[in-house]
This record gives C-alpha cells, structure tokens and sequence, in this order.
C-alpha cells in the first residue's frame, strides 16, 4: 500500500483527507461488503486507492470520484502499473456530481453500490444526498466518524438516539460491520471510525406515512430535545394543530408528558399517519 510521504504529497486537511493504510482493515471492508462481479460501484473519494485497487478485481466495474486533483495522476499511474482497466476516474466534488452518471458511463441498467471513506466534514450533507439517490443505490458501505454510526443505528431513550436515526431507519436498514481505529490512518485522525451498511432495499415498513410528512415531523419533535413532544412541535412547527395532536396522541397511547427521544418508529408512524388522515378527512369535509 503506497505511503503519501513517499508521494510527496500532503493530505488536504480543508478536504479532511486521512488516508486508509491498514490492509487488514481494506480486506475485511472488501469483504464485509459483500459486493460482486456484477456490481457497479460508486466509490466516494478513492485517495490513492488503497480500496479502489483491490475493489477492482472483485467487482464488474468502479466509478470513482475524487476532489483532490492533485491526486488523479497518482491514481491513474498505479491502475495503469496493476494493469486494471474498469475502474473510471471522475474529478469532481461528490456533493455536485450527478449520481446517475455512474451508471450511464457503463452502459448499466442496474442499481449502484457505493463504498467510501466519507470526510468528517461532509458526513451529514453527504448522508442525505445518498438517501436522495435512494431510486439507483441498492446498497452503501461507507466509513464514517464513529459518533455519527452510532446516532444512525441508537435505540430510543439512549443520548445517540434523535431525529437522524429515525430519518435514516424510514429509507434503509443501517447495520455497524466494523470498528476502525484511528491508527489505520495516515494521518491519524483523533477519532475512531466506524463502517456502516445502509441497505435501500430494505427500507422500514411505513405504511400511507409520507416521507415529507414523516421528515418534517421528526425532525420538529426532536428541534427541542429537553421538551415534551407536544411542546417541542408547537415551537417547531407552529401550524401542527396541538390540540388535534394531543387527541392523537391519546389515541396512540402516548402520554402528554413523553419525549421524542422516548419513542421508537412504530409510535412516531402511528402519530403522524392519524394526523395526516385526520387533516385529509378535513379538508374533504369542507
């Protein structure tokens, strides 16, 4: 595996790049993964390759889009020394770059997998524009800073529980694979990581629940964590009827004085699908 030293190169510390060194850890990725040779991977910032090498030889094809410029020759010098020739480099910020092109750039009908170290300092923007590509990804196995893993997979009544789990649980089913420590790193950074599955094809069972709603709603309940769940939604979402939403409540046996922390999915979705269908039973009787 190369050393950046020996490439006289210096990690980008805007970018937030801290480059993958472990081999033990790049071939239990590879293989926690599960992809195969009739896969397509999106791969989120490849580095110097360290996953996209040894990816290559396993799956159908890899694109791979990567910021840093500086490091496109690099990477490009080392795919063509391993003889590898189904891997396409993109240099592009993957925030703006068009998902579907992955697909279109090999002729492919099929949905994406996605692999990447995701930068700390991009994890959550990133997080949702994958979830927004949802339609095209099957499946995401990406590295992340180990305090966000945690927050997508808590348990109600835990501090790591909030809007965000929640979010994610209505789009995939988010399982840890892997604990990273920060020594696999070069640089090291000065927190632990952790590699994270997120399968779209195994969404949470919402019933008539919107997403608009579901999302909207959520993230109002949690906007005030120290309130109650009325009280939370009334300051962040002044135009929810509290007084139709307590009778709701009521009838989902939630009582008045409850958290949002304090309520798994099932409560959330039984809150939200009665209040969304007493206001279209409203608006119907006008």
């Amino acid at each position: 595996m190369p050393s950046y030293k020996r490439l006289t190169l210096r990690p980008d510390k805007r970018l937030g790049q801290h480059f993958l060194i472990d081999q033990d850890i790049v071939n239990r990725i590879i293989s926690l993964s599960g992809f195969d040779a009739s896969d397509v991977v999106l791969e989120i910032g490849p580095g110097l390759g360290a996953l996209t090498i040894p990816l290559s030889r396993t799956v159908k094809h890899i694109v791979a889009v990567e910021k840093d410029r500086r490091l496109i020759p690099l990477l490009k010098d080392r795919l063509s020394k391993a003889g590898i020739d189904n891997v396409t480099l993109v240099n592009q910020d993957i925030l703006s770059w068009n998902f579907p092109d992955a697909l279109d750039s090999v002729s492919s009908s099929s949905r994406l997998k996605v692999i990447g170290n995701l930068p700390y300092n991009i994890t959550s923007p990133l997080l949702e524009k994958i979830i927004e590509q949802r339609d095209i990804i099957d499946r995401a196995v990406v590295m992340m800073q180990k305090e966000v893993a945690e927050r997508l997979t808590a348990l109600p009544g835990t501090k790591a529980y909030g809007a965000l789990t929640l979010v994610v649980k209505y789009y995939a089913k988010a399982s840890c694979l892997l604990d990273v420590q920060n020594t696999a790193f070069n640089p090291r950074p000065k927190v632990g990581s952790t590699v994270i599955s997120l399968d779209f094809s195994s969404p949470y069972h919402v019933g008539n629940v919107q997403a608009k709603d579901f999302v909207r709603m959520v993230k109002g309940a949690f906007a005030h964590k120290r309130k109650t769940l009325i009280n939370s939604l009334r300051n962040a979402c002044p135009d929810i009827d509290s007084q139709l939403f307590s009778v709701i409540m009521e009838r989902c046996n939630i009582d008045h004085k409850t958290r949002a922390e304090a309520l798994g999915m099932n409560a959330f979705l039984c809150l939200i699908s009665a209040y969304s269908n007493y206001l279209r039973a409203m608006v119907k009787g006008q």
